[in-house]
């Protein structure tokens, strides 16, 4: 295959990845209200596409990912908004430059992760199918754990105040939070990438 056609290609992927984003983000799918929190299938486009195509693509898939995330915050925001978007006010509280490395930078980093964690197991005789699962269950995890810890480093107290829960008790809210959210969030991103990285690997030549 040709430079000019692998591009074309490449260029052509990622048009539908963004496009998959974008329906995900104007649609109910994309995030689930679960009371002040939204849980996400926005994940699950970027770790394929760090899989399929590179890290590189799947971390400006996640720069995407963050980049909706704050205008899913801004346009349809909840009590704890304002740790996802500096352009609103919710309750007295404000958002800031603090809120666009709490949506961006993980989802970033979850692109970056799951394409070097899939490319290091297949180095490592690891098969498709399990590199695709651990890379996604992994991917995911992580990305929760990283929202979730900058929140707290951020807006520990606006935010517990927001959804009414003692300092004391926001740790243990957030533990919840990580479990009820994110296994489902880890079972959806492994099926699928699973499947799409079957479908897709052999046709891109990953």
């Amino acid at each position: 295959m040709s430079k000019t056609t692998n591009q074309i290609r490449n260029l052509t992927m990622m048009a539908l990845f963004v496009a998959i984003e974008i329906i995900l983000l104007v649609t109910p799918f994309g995030y689930l209200r679960i009371g002040p929190l939204s849980a996400t299938l926005m994940h699950v486009p970027v770790i394929v596409c760090a899989c399929v195509m590179s890290t590189k693509f799947g971390a400006f898939l996640g720069l995407v990912f963050g980049i909706t995330s704050v205008i899913n915050a801004t346009m349809a925001p909840t009590i704890t908004s304002f740790a996802f978007s500096p352009f609103i006010e919710i309750g007295g509280f404000q958002g800031g430059f603090q809120s666009l490395i709490v949506a961006i930078v993980p989802r970033i980093l979850l692109g970056v992760i799951a394409g070097y964690l899939y490319r290091f197991l297949l180095k490592k005789s690891f098969s498709k199918t399990k590199s695709a699962a651990i890379s996604a269950g992994v991917a995911t995890c992580l990305h929760t754990i990283m929202v979730l810890g900058l929140i707290i480093l951020f807006y520990a107290v606006p935010y517990a105040e927001a959804i009414g829960v003692a300092n004391s008790a926001l740790m243990a809210y957030m533990g919840t939070v990580l479990l009820t959210n994110m296994i489902p969030e880890i079972v959806v991103a492994v099926l699928i990438n699973i499947a799409l990285v079957k479908a897709l690997a052999p046709v891109l030549n990953k």
